[in-house]
Parts: C-alpha cells; structure tokens; sequence
C-alpha cells in the first residue's frame, strides 16, 4: 500500500524553481534517501529469501504473520501518530518500515530459489528495472509539469485507501467465511495490485510536485526540511513497492 501521504504543496510558485540550487540540493537528498532505503530493503529481502535457516524462521513459522503484517502496521502507526514528528523520529520510522517491507519482500527470493510460482532472479531484476524507470518517469514529470496536480492527487490518495480496505476485506473474509475463498484469487490479487500501482503512479507525481513546491515554505527551516526529507523518501519508498509487486506480478504471469 502506499502511505499516508504527508503533502508539503504550497499555493504559489514564488520563485524560479527551474534554477534554484537549494530546491535541486534538497531534491536530490530526498532521491538518494530513497536509494539508499531500496538499496537497504533489498539486501534484507535477498538474505531473507536465500539464508535457508533465517526463511523458514520467517516464513515457516507464525512469525511469518508478524512479517507479513509489520509494513502495514507501521504505515498505519505512523499516519495516525506521528502528527509532530520530529527528523530523528520521522528518519527511525522510515528506516523501519524500509526494514519491515524488505523482511516481507523476501519471500519473493525464496520462491525465487526453489523455482515457484513463475518467479526467479532475473524476473525479479527485470520488474526492479521497469519500475525504476517508471518511477524516474513520473518523478520527471510532476517536477516539470505546470499543471496542478492537487485535486488528482487527492483523489487518487482517496481511491488508494479505498483500495487498501478492500484489500484487506478481501484478505480476512476467507478467513471467516471458508465459501469466499474465491475473493483470494490470483485474478482478485492481480487487481488489488493492479489498483495499489495505478494510484501509486499518481501519488508519485503529485508527491514530486509538492515536495518541489513545499521547499519554499520550509523558509530554510533545517529541521522542517529533514522531516520532509525522510516523509518524501517514505512516499515514494511505499509508492516504489507498489508499482513493483504489481510488476512482479504481472511478469511472473507469463
């Protein structure tokens, strides 16, 4: 899912931005946190998948639902109670749930190892591939763009949350209801996916474009701009795994 969606738009474009070196300088801190933090959930999802004792105490076990369910629990935690966050606790909070979300990914190097459902190595690096560019794409493009992306991004942080509900009504009716099964589907997955990366690829402009136009708002506030640092890379941490699990998906279909 993607995350709360902490906005730092402003009203106006006061200043050429096209030009301003501060603007590009804070920018390029939130890309390379964003690196680094996909860099980070990698490794942790490689070793989780490939260590053969440390995959079947995460996903052979019941800890496998604490693995499975840390990202969202997080993502929850820190929309609802980091009202004030600070940079320390906004910088732990991403570092975690960048931890939480490889610990979960990491099960789909261990599918990948024993060859099952469709996956392996080079499906995973193509879908990391496709969706690094379309994540430069959309970034590119709500920095460029002159259009307000406002009320589209709105709707599209709405339609995300409607996602996720459903989503998760779709995970726990089975579960009660042994005759709904039919609701976790590969075909059912495949378009919760499907909408999860759909929203996520309009959050990822309008995220650029906010971040891009709340750096004039931060009035060189050090700590302001840390915390929008880290909840920048978070968005588009969360909105990156979207569109790549929804990718994985759909080449590991074939």
């Amino acid at each position: 899912m993607n995350d709360f969606n902490r906005s730092f738009g402003a009203q106006g474009r006061a200043m050429d931005m096209s030009t301003d070196a501060g603007l590009r300088a804070f920018m390029l801190g939130v890309y390379n946190k964003l690196a680094l933090g996909i860099a980070l959930a990698g490794i942790v999802a490689y070793a989780a998948g490939s260590v053969a004792p440390l995959t079947e105490l995460l996903y052979g076990t019941s800890l496998r639902w604490v693995v499975m369910l840390a990202p969202v629990g997080l993502i929850l935690f820190s929309s609802f109670a980091m009202r004030r966050p600070t940079p320390a606790g906004s910088a732990a909070m991403y570092w975690a749930i960048v931890v939480a979300m490889g610990l979960s990914m990491g099960l789909y190097f261990a599918m990948a190892r024993i060859g099952v459902g469709g996956l392996s190595h080079m499906v995973i690096a193509k879908a990391f591939f496709v969706t690094a560019a379309t994540f430069g794409g959309l970034s590119l493009f709500g920095y460029t763009t002159k259009r307000d992306l406002g009320p589209i991004g709105t709707f599209a942080m709405m339609a995300l949350w409607g996602t996720f509900v459903i989503g998760m009504v779709f995970f726990v009716l089975p579960m009660i209801f042994p005759g709904l099964a039919f609701l976790q589907s590969n075909t059912m997955q495949l378009i919760i996916s499907g909408g999860f990366a759909l929203f996520s690829a309009v959050l990822i402009a309008w995220q650029t474009q906010s971040l891009k136009e709340g750096y004039y708002q931060f009035g060189g506030n050090a700590d302001a701009m840390a915390v929008a640092t880290n909840w920048g890379a978070l968005n588009f941490f969360i909105s990156f795994v979207n569109i790549f699990q929804f990718v994985l998906r759909m080449m590991s279909s074939d």
